[in-house]
């Protein structure tokens, strides 16, 4: 019993206390990426961005502002938009069928097909759990069904000048979806006044009990940032596709005023995440950025 204690013990020590004429070469550091720039610009690593205050109209920092790209699930704030702007009943029943099912990019969901939710629960996972069945659903059921539903979403565009955007589904699935960052900095400063979006989009959890079922599902915001005390947002969403990258665009408030954040084509696990905070940092330092902008029109 000792030898086979003495065994393990031995095996549990690291390589390197026996062999002290080859010593272990350490393991370089992880360096986190500084938060700004030589200039003081925040050092970002997202493709597409735009930071901008709804208030002023004034572009705070921007970086390939104007290049199109495929925006995947921020695709879901227009959907929202669109369906409440349709005054649809939002306790009406919806069923999931099969032609909800993801055939474009085979992701799975959680909700069954041939369950019934109602409106607002499909415009809740929708926006804040990014579910694509949830926005598939919402489409369907529009008067007229998916096509005047895309038409719809394609007019509201047009309608707030955002003239580099175009839709083709109402999930984001579809690479087909595109969009910029200056159109879609406009376009979360108007989602904002839907108090409706804002609240769905910054749930951070949610459980879902099944229709003629006791099972219940919990679901999270896809946005970590939203149940993180230190930030204060009002609205939020995600997308990622391969070929969008990993996107995040929310409304919050930083330094006591509202700034409207878009970051397009992230490749990182965190960095959407981690240029969000470097913004935010940004800004704190220079409170100057955002108070007392002149407003200017349009």
């Amino acid at each position: 019993m000792i030898r086979l204690i003495t065994t393990l013990v031995l095996a549990a020590l690291p390589l390197g206390a026996f062999a002290a004429d080859k010593p272990v070469k350490p393991r370089p550091a992880k360096v986190a990426a500084a938060a700004f720039t030589k200039d003081g610009q925040p050092n970002l690593q997202s493709s597409g961005v735009l930071v901008f205050d709804p208030t002023s109209g004034q572009t705070l920092f921007s970086k390939n502002a104007e290049q199109v790209s495929p925006i995947a699930s921020i695709t879901k704030i227009m959907t929202a938009m669109v369906v409440l702007d349709a005054k649809l009943a939002m306790d009406e029943p919806i069923e999931l069928t099969p032609e909800d099912i993801d055939v474009v990019k085979h992701t799975r969901s959680r909700l069954p097909i041939g369950s019934h939710f109602r409106r607002d629960d499909l415009i809740r996972l929708a926006l804040m759990a990014s579910d694509n069945r949830a926005a598939s659903a919402l489409g369907r059921n529009y008067p007229g069904g998916l096509p005047a539903f895309v038409q719809a979403m394609n007019d509201k565009a047009k309608a707030l000048g955002l003239s580099q955007t175009k839709y083709v589904d109402s999930s984001g699935l579809s690479p087909g979806n595109v969009s910029s960052p200056q159109d879609l900095g406009k376009l979360v400063a108007a989602a904002s006044r839907y108090p409706l979006i804002t609240e769905y989009s910054t749930t951070g959890a949610v459980s879902v009990a099944l229709p003629d079922s006791k099972r219940t599902l919990n679901f999270v915001n896809t946005n970590a940032l939203v149940r993180n005390s230190d930030w204060k947002i009002g609205l939020s969403k995600t997308g990622y596709i391969s070929e969008a990258g990993k996107c995040l665009v929310m409304h919050a408030m930083i330094a006591n005023q509202p700034i409207v954040i878009v970051l397009l084509d992230s490749w990182g696990r965190l960095t959407r995440i981690g240029d969000a905070n470097r913004i935010r940092k940004w800004l704190e330092k220079n409170p100057g950025k955002v108070v007392g902008t002149p407003f200017r029109p349009g």
